[in-house]
């Protein structure tokens, strides 16, 4: 029965895609220039590869004449990559445009949104990465509906053939034996024939369809464990040997994404009350460590940020145990080597559900709502920006806006943390969607500074470089990066992110984002304020 049913969907192919460097929320939002206009965009990429992807453009108060949407493979470059299309403007909604553009190719890929108006031209670059994620399975009533008919066309072929070799030829009146005969041995041939192709293309999709599996993406894993080390606790990150063996990936092509080759969050498990952002360093190409807070003892998610050297986004993810602090420590003193990186900062707020301090000397953050203030530890307060007891819709993109005020309750005059005016992390309280996302939206500021020196390249096929080579070459540049002040750090940030910082206006940070499913969400915000990283959270409900 299934040699029947290759007939129908020998072609078909059931791929889903994702941004890669996030957990359950595969959708790509940008919001910055395209020349002189202000645009947000929205990019869903296609489940099936080559498939479609819907485009939302949305310009900010301006008038402009056309849209223009273009796929841009990191392989292929700028002169090798298709044609552009035009996003038509969506009635009854004013400067917003939405368009289709066909994605023919896996791998590293971003969009290019050219906008045209009275003001000139703009363009703007947005990764995407689409790669095979997953595969589909065809409902059970389709299945069946198909092998029926499969079937059904295989008995008429044969009847068909019989019939044209023999009555379709001969006079009308009863058949002789020999005419007989003919009939039975020119079906009996076409049904040799047809199971025969039916046979070669059962083959063929099976084939096809174990290349696929074995080739299908899957995010890398990691093994994670807690050693003590003269009263410091330390976290190893391993990153799983038999993994990489099996996807044939590599991770000697790691490269720095706001200074950093790693960024590493640590949340409790089905309690979200304690949250940690830190940066390892790398011991070899796939051992990590980094100094573990104060951080109260439990069972903890764990996702790794990193970018590739052709600007392919992954995250890392395990779940790991901390122990209770020992009281005392035998182990010899080796955590004065450990580099402790003044970026690292956690936090620890209230258990979902629940506004009690379960944790007996340590500072707990209540979590705020949306349009209600809350007070930070060191006097300053943090409010969202959004109408109080309201839910949000699931797949509408809202732009999420955070207002800081200093402890006199004048807004907060912010400061860059990392090139950014704020970073922030969304979780769903199930832990199945984890994204951490920027001013500037959902997307890698690496990944797009990667494919946009594609771009401008000569237009051929960067070399991979020599791991050995490679690796130093990071790591010394990573060292210079630490031995900046923080001023020259920022400024180096910055002139890399070419102007994309979004700095904040009166104390106040937009983070556009569009809760992908259903559910609660805990988001955790992180800023910086008078030399000190402030950090805030929030719960939302999504319909």
């Amino acid at each position: 029965m299934r040699y029947i049913k290759i007939i129908f969907f020998a072609g078909l192919m059931f791929i889903s895609v994702s941004l890669f460097a996030h957990v359950g929320s595969p959708g790509v939002i940008y919001q910055g220039k395209a020349g002189p206009y202000s645009i947000m965009v929205n990019i869903n990429p296609p489940d099936v590869i080559p498939g479609t992807t819907s485009i939302s453009v949305y310009i900010n108060n301006q008038q402009v004449n056309h849209v223009y949407l273009q796929p841009v493979y990191w392989y292929a470059g700028d002169k090798g990559s298709p044609k552009s299309d035009e996003a038509l403007p969506v009635n009854g909604t004013p400067g917003q445009y939405q368009g289709i553009v066909w994605l023919m190719q896996s791998g590293v890929a971003s969009m290019r949104i050219t906008v045209e108006g009275p003001l000139g031209k703009g363009s703007a670059i947005i990764p995407v990465m689409a790669i095979s994620t997953a595969q589909r399975t065809m409902p059970a009533s389709l299945d069946w509906g198909l092998a029926a008919l499969g079937i059904l066309l295989v008995v008429l072929m044969i009847t068909i053939i019989g019939a044209s070799v023999t009555d379709g030829i001969s006079t009308p009146g009863p058949q002789s034996k020999p005419s007989a005969r003919k009939k039975y041995i020119a079906m009996g041939v076409t049904a040799l024939i047809l199971f025969g192709i039916l046979y070669g293309g059962s083959a063929w999709w099976n084939a096809w369809s174990s290349n696929y599996r074995k080739f299908l993406y899957k995010a890398p894993l990691a093994h994670t464990k807690i050693s003590v080390s003269g009263g410091q606790m330390v976290l190893h990150l391993n990153i799983d040997t038999a993994w990489l063996n099996k996807n044939g990936q590599s991770m000697n092509y790691i490269i720095p994404d706001h200074g950093k080759l790693m960024h590493l969050f640590l949340i409790r498990e089905k309690t979200d009350d304690v949250f940690a952002h830190l940066h390892p360093t790398r011991k070899d190409s796939i051992n990590y460590q980094v100094a573990l807070p104060d951080m109260p003892a439990g069972r903890y998610l764990v996702f790794g940020d990193i970018v590739q050297w052709d600007g392919f986004t992954e995250t890392i993810s395990d779940t790991l145990i901390i122990p209770a602090k020992p009281a005392v420590q035998n182990s010899p003193v080796i955590s004065n080597t450990l580099y402790h990186d003044p970026d690292d900062t956690y936090v620890i707020s209230n258990a979902i559900n629940d506004n009690k301090n379960p944790f007996t000397g340590k500072t707990t953050l209540v979590c705020g709502k949306p349009g209600i203030e809350m007070k930070l530890a060191d006097g300053s307060s943090a409010t969202w920006q959004h109408t109080a007891n309201t839910s949000f819709e699931a797949n509408k993109i809202y732009p999420l806006t955070f207002a800081i005020k200093d402890p006199s309750g004048l807004p907060a005059k912010l400061q860059p943390y990392m090139g950014m005016m704020g970073h922030a992390v969304i979780l769903k309280y199930d832990g199945s969607v984890y994204v951490h996302l920027h001013p500037v939206g959902t997307y890698s500021m690496a990944s797009q500074e990667i494919i946009q020196s594609r771009i401008n390249g000569n237009g051929k096929v960067p070399l991979l470089p020599n791991p050995k080579l490679f690796i130093d070459s990071i790591d010394r540049l990573i060292s210079s990066i630490r031995a900046m002040s923080e001023d020259e750090r920022n400024a180096y940030l910055n002139a890399g992110m070419k102007g994309m910082a979004m700095p904040a206006m009166d104390g106040m940070v937009t983070f556009p984002y569009a809760f992908p499913s259903p559910g609660n969400y805990r988001i955790w915000i992180q800023m910086k304020w008078d030399g000190k990283i402030l950090n805030s959270a929030f719960d939302a409900v999504v319909q």
